[in-house]
């Protein structure tokens, strides 16, 4: 229980930390998809990534609005844990949200 809690702590500090502010809605050139991702709209999706279990129906639409950013997430090593963990892949099958080729 300690090491998901200080998980979720060091996820909300990077997340908080993170350049990157931007918000998803629909598919954009690279520059705008950059200023759309915002990987702080996850944070419903973070108990059922760090803990398991179903994610609530505000993760899932949180994950189908930041779809086109997954591949940012993965290839950023601040939050590639989170987004490639096993949980993780769970969460986005159970919200029918593919697993990102990048």
């Amino acid at each position: 229980m300690k090491f998901t809690t200080l998980m979720l702590i060091t996820f909300v500090i990077i997340a908080m930390s993170s350049p990157v502010s931007t918000r998803a809605t629909r598919v954009q050139s690279f520059e705008e998809l950059a200023q759309s991702c915002l990987v702080t709209e996850l944070l419903p999706c973070l108990p059922a990534i760090s803990m398991g279990g179903d994610p609530t129906k505000e993760c899932c639409d949180k994950l189908v609005e930041q779809k086109p950013c997954l591949c940012g997430y993965i290839q950023n090593p601040a939050y590639s844990m989170y987004v490639t963990s096993p949980n993780a892949r769970k969460v986005l099958d159970f919200c029918k949200v593919p697993f990102p080729s990048c």
